[in-house]
Order: structure tokens, then sequence, then C-alpha cells
């Protein structure tokens, strides 16, 4: 890490949710943020959720959000490598932010090392004992013939098909939603254990996780945490590391002019 920089984390924008008028203040919320940031950012990592649902076909990607493009691409181009980590409502991307923005994106999570700390990175989805489900559910859309068959649809009508599952996947039942959201113990968290197990064979100073959507940070081992980023739909929160310590904070501004 250079001298004085930063590495920050953030997850679980779910852009395009619930509707385009809020998705879009969060947006130049976030696109402040970074703003702020880029004076002393090493690295920035996005992990996971950006957007509530994308896909890319070959030469069309979904409308909306360019504020955000823009400024990843501005980051990228001033020399501050931008990782984006796929999520469970975003994971068709297939290039397009390596090849347009100058991104790195990646469909796993990956292991780092700063200033002598370890880090264990990634979105958290499909980790853990439990959420069968789900995990069926990640094979059936990481396999490529469906990928291949959803291309065939006509993007006006696979896009509004996937963002109709999507958004009711979240919002469909809310006290459902929030319940499966809601901490309650360790024993209860699939990334906790997940942390844990882990430990057992090889050791890591940061489990670092977006998904749950709950801004955590639980020690897991003698000298391991594991870190969750939350959301920018409820928390607007964000992880920093200065090359020593770890933190957790909020960011919370008005984008409206004049406040």
């Amino acid at each position: 890490m250079p001298q004085g920089g930063k590495i920050y984390f953030a997850s679980d924008l779910h852009l395009g949710t619930p509707d385009f008028k809020s998705s879009a203040a969060r947006e130049k919320l976030f696109v402040q943020w970074l703003d702020e940031i880029k004076a002393d950012a090493a690295e920035v990592f996005i992990i996971g959720d950006v957007f509530d649902f994308w896909h890319e076909y070959k030469t069309v990607v979904p409308r909306g959000f360019v504020r955000l493009q823009g400024k990843l691409a501005e980051l990228c181009d001033a020399g501050i490598p931008v990782h984006i980590f796929t999520g469970n409502h975003d994971l068709w991307m297939f290039g397009y932010f390596e090849h347009e923005l100058g991104a790195k994106v990646y469909t796993q999570p990956i292991q780092r090392t700063f200033n002598g700390k370890r880090f264990y990175i990634g979105h958290g989805d499909g980790l853990g004992p439990g959420d069968h489900g789900y995990k069926f559910i990640k094979k059936v859309f990481s396999n490529p013939v469906c990928q291949f068959l959803f291309r065939w649809l006509h993007p006006d009508i696979g896009t509004r098909i996937a963002t109709y599952f999507s958004y009711e996947s979240r919002f469909g039942n809310e006290g459902k939603k929030k319940a499966a959201e809601a901490y309650t113990d360790e024993s209860r968290e699939w990334l906790v254990q997940f942390c844990k197990e882990t430990l057992k064979t090889e050791h890591y100073d940061f489990f670092v996780f977006g998904h749950r959507h709950l801004a955590l940070d639980i020690k897991v081992g003698e000298n391991s945490r594991y870190i969750n980023t939350g959301d920018w739909l409820d928390f607007y929160s964000y992880a920093v590391y200065d090359g020593t310590n770890m933190e957790l904070k909020y960011y919370k501004k008005s984008t409206e002019p004049g406040t």
C-alpha cells in the first residue's frame, strides 16, 4: 500500500430497485462518496450487487446509472484499481466493466495481502452451511446453457422478466425478508460459520463480505474479524483499511442543493 493510501470496501447498492427515483438518488450519493475518497484511495472494492439486475448481451447493456459508470472509469483512468465482484443479483457480468471502464471483475472470492494482513474478500452469497435453495439457483443461473437461452430473449422482454423476479425476491415478502436479514446470534450467521471453518486450516486477519445487508464487525478468531459492509439501501455503510486499522463507517449526505 502506498504511504497514506487506504483500501475502501462497499457493497449492495441494488441500483434499479425499488424504483428509478430512489435508485438515482442513491447513485448520486455513492458517486459523491467515490469522489470524496479518490484523494486517498489506494484501491476500491465493490463487493457485489451493484445492480438489482444486470445482464450483458454481446452488444447491449442495461440503460441507466451512467454517472456511476463514468465515476468508476474516472478512478480507473486515474490509476486507482477498482475491483467489482458479482453478487447474486448481478452475476451476469461478462466483460463490459473490464473492457469499457478498466475495472477488474471477479465471480469468486479472492485472497489479498495488505501491509502484512491477509484478507478474504467476496460478496458472501452461497458460502457456509445452509441456503441450499439459493445455491441450487446460482448453479442454474451460472450455467452457460441457461445464459445462452436468456440471450435469445429480446432485451425489452428479458430485462423486464428478470427485473420483476429480482424485485420480488427483495420486496415480494418484505416481512419474511426482513426477518431473514435480522441479526440474531453468531450460531445462525452462515458467514460467521464459514469464517470459523476456514480458520481451522488457514489464517486470515479479515473476512470482508456483503450480501447480508447488515453492517457487522464480529470477532471470529484470536486475531481475525468478519466485516460485513452492510448496504446502500438502509445503512449507507462501508469499510476502510488504512494499513493498520479496519473500520466500519457510515456515509449519508444530502444530494439536494442548498442542504
